[in-house]
């Protein structure tokens, strides 16, 4: 199979792990979209490398920050890549002549805004472009849908970047749950330090808020483990707390904590229902020792689940920090090999990005279609639609102030 070009669409944290003019704070420090992709680059997975974004006086900062801390720290690593728009412009639609240039058959990776998501999706769609779009997908199921049905007109893949699902302990959960009889309940709690505030400060409250955010991740992982039992979620209500985040100089609609009440039922037998409560803020301690403390329960007929993922047993003391630090080795692994080479091939971050990569090369090739990938449980467009239904449901819960009911009868989804 041929490399795979691939447009990085998002100069960010996430993409570079580079923010406000330097390394990030957080523990992405050297990112994850970029990394991931100049060594799949290395293995020849990848071909061509660009990458987008608003503001093109960015980038020379961009590459003397990665060639210090990706080049020079794993064996002279390879971190070229073609950038729009030019060093000296800025433009809010230059992601536009940047997919123009591509050829139907590269893809691109979507890390900007939520409310960006769908019209930089459709139009790379539209052009015969594969796309990676970081969770949520997009804010509304209606637009879901559209772009749902313009990657089946146009035969490209659809993935969504939802790499819990790869988490080995989560990815077991899954397998389990399967053998665990009929679901009756979740819980989940994901949170990030207010510290993290500074970084999303821009679009916190303003285009997305942090049930969008983090309850997206565990949202996901239950639909993934309840849908394989035949359960849909039929209504949400939604509540948020306030008064954190806004005093940190946040935009007055930004809320500190939102939890979502779901109730499931089983397709073929709606007397079955089971209960979901997701639970995310980004308000947490600013010592927590975690960048993201996250643990579920998962109780059915016959056993239950419980994980918690923000401690796995891997402590450290740094004076540096002042207290006791927990790293997730497991997500990205950052250390190098014996040779100087980046060795976090088997991350879960980094298996979620392979996966894309392999989908996109087996359908150019011919070996697959976009509907067999969708076949293996993968997190693609048409298996993440429940959740961009129950995220885009407590939104409108919480603006309405009532229950919002989810319909999805014979394909077709629609709140009410």
């Amino acid at each position: 199979m041929q490399p795979l070009n691939v447009l990085m669409v998002g100069t960010g944290e996430y993409t570079t792990g580079f923010v406000g003019g330097g390394a990030s704070g957080s523990d992405k420090k050297v990112g994850v979209v970029g990394l991931t992709l100049f060594d799949l680059r290395r293995r020849g997975k990848v071909g061509k490398l660009g990458m987008v974004g608003v503001n093109g006086t960015k980038f020379p900062a961009i590459r003397e920050h990665l060639h210090k801390n990706i080049t020079l720290a794993y064996n002279n690593l390879d971190t070229s890549f073609q950038s729009y728009p030019a060093d000296d412009a800025k433009d809010p639609e230059s992601y536009k002549a940047a997919i123009d240039a591509l050829s139907p058959g590269d893809a691109i990776t979507i890390f900007t805004p939520d409310t960006t998501h769908y019209p930089i999706a459709l139009y790379a769609i539209e052009r015969g472009i594969h796309v990676m779009i970081t969770k949520p997908a997009v804010k509304l199921l209606e637009h879901h849908v559209a772009l749902l049905e313009a990657a089946e007109k146009r035969g490209v893949y659809v993935y969504i970047e939802h790499h819990k699902r790869f988490d080995p302990a989560y990815w077991d959960a899954k397998a389990r749950a399967k053998n665990l009889g009929d679901f009756n309940y979740f819980y989940s709690y994901m949170s990030q330090p207010k510290s993290q505030l500074e970084t999303f400060k821009a679009w916190a409250g303003v285009d997305s808020d942090i049930s969008y955010y983090l309850n997206s991740h565990h949202v996901d992982i239950c639909d993934s483990m309840v849908s394989q039992l035949g359960y849909v979620p039929v209504k949400v209500s939604a509540s948020a707390s306030k008064g954190v985040a806004t005093g940190l100089g946040c935009n007055e609609a930004t809320e500190d904590t939102i939890s979502l009440l779901v109730h499931w039922e089983k397709k073929d037998d709606p007397s079955k229902r089971a209960t979901g409560v997701y639970t995310a803020s980004w308000t947490a301690p600013q010592r927590a020792g975690v960048h993201s403390n996250q643990y579920f329960h998962y109780l059915a007929r016959d056993g239950e689940i419980n994980i918690n993922q923000a401690k796995r047993g891997y402590e450290v003391a740094e004076d540096a920090a002042g207290q006791l630090m927990w790293y997730n080795p497991f997500y990205m692994r950052y250390a190098p090999d014996e040779d100087g080479n980046f060795n976090g091939q088997s991350g879960y971050g980094y298996v979620s990005f392979e996966k894309f990569v392999d989908g996109c090369r087996a359908v150019n090739a011919g070996e697959l279609k976009p509907a067999d990938l969708d076949a293996k449980g993968l997190p693609t467009l048409r298996n993440t639609i429940a959740t961009t239904a129950i995220l885009h449901a407590g939104r409108r819960s919480i603006d309405e102030g009532r229950e919002i009911r989810i319909e999805s009868k014979d394909g077709v989804w629609k709140l009410v």
